[in-house]
């Protein structure tokens, strides 16, 4: 594969913002009836009208009362969310970013991530708890629900400079045995039948972005049309069938998880804006990307010393799992190169509608032109690792080594 040139600053910003970022989940829904939702800007979003919140809140939120206080959060540009103040306790509001009516109509989801969290209550699954969900704009002006605030740790950095070396692994491990926990979870018992369609998963999403690419390409790309041809072809035995459904997060990596404050614990996971039911293997594998990325780059430790920085190798993650899930290691290494170069070509897609809405003058970010010039290369990225191989770019971005799967 031919080396991809790209000025560090750019390939930096971009895909530190963009792949594992908050932009993402702004874009895609796995919801079956969007593919791309570019509606909502990623806008400030007006003051909260306490007045009427607490009017609202009190009666069904114990602890609100008239002296509740809000504080916008950083962040949280796809739904907006404050933190909420009362008299020793706080919880936290998200919001949808505008008025229904202005948006498309699965886009940005309250509804759904007010009813996963409350549905994995009582599960072992650690979730903030949800208080109210309010879904009469004519409250303060969008629909929105409350939760917990749960106090603790996030690392924005997934090689966790914060803990000591011989602790960080042990974190990893939690993590994993978390999300072993969520696709255990028996969904149908918690009532979750119509969360999402039950068979056929990489089938019907290779389908939806291959329509995807094709609607927003302005020349083919050769490795998105040559993992179009692959992709279809080597869905593992199984991978459609209804028997391995379970509930996915969808955006499942280190930086949505809230770990205790002192031990490696989680006590919360967050952003569910991307929940459904899907395929575990396609969670599993988007959590490791950052294995296959370099340093600085999607946050990646790809080419760092995983043993002087105290982290387990990929295949060490990948063997907790298959052991947690009852399930055969080799067999799924065997298939792992088809769930990586999945997730790559999603991106690829998603990407590549990005370059049309930028192409309209429509696209939401400033930065729609850059991001869009890496549909290129990440589908690049996809192909090799589907051709058994993985690249790690360079920190300059002009030079490419190839690591031959094992």
């Amino acid at each position: 594969m031919a080396p991809v040139i790209c000025p560090f600053g750019v390939f930096f910003r971009v895909y530190t913002e963009l792949l594992f970022g908050r932009i993402v989940r702004q874009l895609i829904s796995m919801n079956d009836n969007t593919l791309l939702d570019t509606t909502a800007t990623a806008q400030s979003a007006s003051p909260l009208n306490l007045p009427a919140l607490v009017d609202w809140l009190a009666p069904r939120v114990p602890g609100v009362d008239e002296q509740l206080r809000a504080e916008r959060m950083d962040g949280g540009q796809s739904n907006p969310s404050w933190l909420l103040h009362g008299a020793g306790q706080s919880w936290v509001l998200r919001a949808k970013p505008a008025p229904a009516a202005d948006l498309l109509p699965s886009a940005h989801a309250i509804e759904r991530e007010y009813r996963i969290l409350q549905a994995l209550a009582d599960t072992d699954v650690p979730v903030p708890r949800v208080r109210a969900l309010c879904e009469d704009e004519s409250v303060i002006g969008v629909a929105f629900y409350v939760m917990d605030f749960v106090q603790g740790r996030i690392f924005r950095d997934a090689t966790l400079p914060e803990v000591p070396v011989a602790e960080r692994a042990a974190y990893f491990m939690e993590a994993n045995r978390v999300l072993a926990a969520l696709h255990r979870v028996d969904w149908r018992q918690l009532g979750l039948q119509d969360f999402g369609r039950h068979e056929v998963y990489y089938t019907r999403l290779i389908r939806r972005w291959t329509q995807q690419y094709k609607a927003t390409r302005t020349a083919p790309v050769v490795a998105m049309e040559q993992l179009i041809d692959w992709l279809p072809s080597h869905i593992p035995a199984g991978g459609d069938g209804a028997e391995h459904t379970c509930i996915t997060h969808g955006d499942y990596r280190m930086e949505n998880l809230m770990f205790h404050p002192t031990r490696p614990e989680v006590v919360a996971v967050l952003d569910w804006e991307l929940c459904t039911l899907g395929h575990p293997l396609s969670d599993l594998s988007y959590s490791a990307l950052a294995w296959h990325m370099p340093a600085g780059i999607l946050r990646g430790y790809g080419d760092q010393n995983l043993a002087a920085l105290g982290l387990p190798s990929e295949q060490d993650y990948v063997a907790c799992y298959a052991e947690r899930m009852g399930l055969d290691t080799q067999a799924v290494l065997k298939d792992w190169p088809f769930y990586l170069a999945f997730n790559l070509f999603r991106l690829s897609a998603i990407l590549q509608g990005i370059g049309q809405r930028e192409r309209e003058g429509t696209a939401s970010n400033t930065t729609a032109k850059e991001i869009a010039a890496m549909a290129e290369p990440v589908a690049q990225w996809g192909w090799a690792i589907a051709q058994g191989k993985h690249s790690v770019s360079t920190r300059q971005g002009a030079d490419e080594h190839h690591k031959e799967w094992t």
